[in-house]
């Protein structure tokens, strides 16, 4: 006779997704939460910062879609601590919408999926599913009061480095918050040159890129830790950039000519990414010759 323990139960234990729960529970998923998800979606298209989220459950997907065979030789156990999560899902989301919170409307719906799959499949194939759930997480933008406390520190980093520089190459420039007053033109520095915008994509590409390209499962978390800085640094160095061509022509400091400079500076910072993990193997394989 099959014995139950705890709130999981060996009774349904197998080897094989239960494929008709999991497809069920994901429609009354994307149905009970359509509105917030279109709406995610939307902010997706319109908002510079978060252009990223469309490629988010894409890469997502193919993660797991990667880890099938690990996947599908993962014990399945029911587990009804998942039904609390989902509960507390639904609670979380019912109170944001209450109090309009967008940020913790979009998480519900994460929190949600995590306790379907627990309650459907367990705690195994929860922590196998672990990485692709985590990245979701990137689709949400972050929430406005941390967005606004965060920026506009970043926005002053940048200007000062800015000033700084420019005086090193011989540009007088006069620094009041976070503009920059120059012979010929006005910088300033909005939020979108304080490095956020960078670093929210860069974050996510740090963490696919480490588990694409090393097998070290804390060299995600390392480069995901250094993406702030180099964001923060390289953005200060297009706020000085801009500054001095600016100087020799006013019309390379705006417009086409800023867009694909933008577009070059977060270029540089996936390549100072990337000497950042190769330099942080070489001392990791240095350390362990000499021990």
């Amino acid at each position: 006779m099959a014995t139950t323990s705890g709130p999981e139960t060996n009774l349904h234990r197998s080897s094989t997704l239960p494929w008709p729960g999991l497809l069920w529970f994901a429609g009354l998923l994307v149905v009970c939460y359509a509105p917030i998800l279109v709406k995610l979606v939307d902010q997706w298209m319109n908002d510079d910062d978060m252009g990223h989220g469309f490629f988010v459950p894409l890469v997502a997907a193919y993660v797991a879609w990667q880890r099938r065979e690990a996947i599908l030789q993962t014990p399945v156990t029911v587990n009804w601590w998942g039904l609390a999560v989902v509960g507390w899902g639904a609670l979380q989301c019912y109170l944001a919408l209450l109090a309009t919170e967008l940020f913790l409307m979009r998480t519900a719906f994460i929190i949600s999926l995590v306790g379907c799959i627990l309650f459907l499949c367990g705690w195994q194939m929860l922590r196998a599913l672990s990485f692709p759930l985590v990245l979701l997480v990137f689709m949400v933008p972050i929430p406005a009061l941390i967005y606004n406390q965060v920026t506009f520190p970043l926005q002053l980093f940048a200007s000062r480095v800015a000033e700084i520089g420019l005086n090193l190459v011989g540009i007088p420039v006069l620094r009041e918050g976070n503009i920059l007053e120059l012979a010929s033109q006005r910088l300033s520095v909005v939020e979108a040159c304080s490095g956020i915008r960078s670093m929210l994509t860069l974050s996510f590409l740090a963490l696919v890129y480490a588990h694409f390209f090393d097998e070290k499962p804390w060299m995600r978390w390392v480069l995901f830790a250094f993406t702030l800085p180099i964001a923060v640094a390289t953005n200060a160095f297009r706020v000085m950039a801009t500054g001095v061509v600016g100087e020799y022509d006013p019309a390379l400091a705006a417009g086409f000519f800023h867009t694909v400079e933008g577009w070059i500076i977060f270029a540089t910072a996936l390549v100072c990414l990337v000497l950042t993990h190769r330099l942080i193997n070489w001392l990791y394989r240095f350390r362990r010759e000499r021990t």
